[in-house]
């Protein structure tokens, strides 16, 4: 009898979900870099192991909202939460619950869904720290299992997923065995060319880029890509670009790189610059660059 469930794994911007689910899965579905905010949509990550599939759901960082983009990113969280069958918590080893975990956990609670605390880079403090996170947590809720983790090196990633199996129950798969995450073609390769975005720029641009894929060719020997990368001001154009184009060269370098390993296919990439001012707080321009907030209800 095959098994599933989805699990909806949650936390604050920076603290490690995009790395676990990566690690839990064994492949790279998630974009990771050591900004916050860089999840804006959920994610389902597919693992599926003899007659067991997992559905894990990558969400945005919990934070206060500074604009439409923003708020959409929290209903996503909401939502997520409200569709899973059961939740990992991931909070950070050696601080004690802060007002983002603790309004996570009413809603475990509210809505009675089994759940994990991880207490992701243990690497980053000692036992007694640890001992003494593991202690507040246990006192706000009884999760149904604790693991401290460090997701970044895959160190006890296994047992949170020995932990996600008992939450496992009788149904047919949402998807085919071979299937390793939910998203289209075109939004993983615009979500590849935005983590390289946000590993070569400096602070502040990358939160105001989105990635548009206008044009996605695939045949038996290559995949032709054009890529549409939009900015907040004409001065970001131009930083993004580069010096006679050099930035731009290497985030499509890179980005080439990476798709040509997930898809297997050699990649042609084509990749171009506008400005759309304002556009994380135009509903419009969110709704063409695919932050549609009906698609949560």
């Amino acid at each position: 009898m095959t098994r599933t469930a989805f699990i909806t794994i949650v936390g604050r911007p920076n603290v490690g979900k995009s790395t676990l689910m990566n690690h839990l899965l064994g492949e790279k579905v998630a974009i990771v870099s050591s900004r916050p905010q860089t999840t804006r949509n959920r994610i389902a990550g597919i693992l599926t192991k003899g007659e067991d599939q997992f559905v894990f759901i990558d969400t945005p960082g919990v934070h206060k909202a500074k604009n439409k983009l923003g708020e959409f990113m929290m209903k996503t969280v909401r939502a997520s939460v409200g569709s899973a069958d059961a939740v990992i918590l991931i909070a950070e080893a050696g601080y004690p619950a802060g007002e983002i975990e603790k309004n996570l956990i009413s809603q475990i609670k509210k809505m009675e869904l089994p759940s994990i605390l991880v207490l992701n880079k243990i690497d980053l403090v000692n036992r007694e720290k640890l001992a003494e996170t593991i202690a507040n947590y246990a006192s706000l809720h009884d999760f149904d299992a604790v693991v401290p983790t460090c997701a970044e090196s895959g160190k006890n990633v296994e047992e949170v997923l020995e932990e996600a199996s008992k939450f496992l129950y009788e149904s047919d798969w949402m998807f085919d065995s071979d299937s390793l995450t939910d998203q289209p073609e075109r939004q993983i390769a615009a979500e590849i060319i935005r983590e390289k975005i946000l590993r070569t720029m400096s602070d502040e641009i990358p939160h105001g880029t989105a990635v548009v894929i206008e044009d996605f060719t695939e045949d038996d020997e290559m995949i032709r890509i054009r890529a549409e990368i939009y900015c907040e001001k004409q001065s970001h154009k131009g930083i993004i670009v580069g010096k006679n184009g050099t930035m731009l060269k290497k985030i499509g370098t890179y980005a080439r790189e990476d798709m040509e390993a997930f898809f297997g296919i050699k990649v042609y990439l084509n990749l171009w610059v506008k400005v759309k001012e304002k556009w994380r707080d135009n509903q419009l321009s969110l709704n063409n660059f695919g932050f549609k907030p009906e698609d949560l209800e």
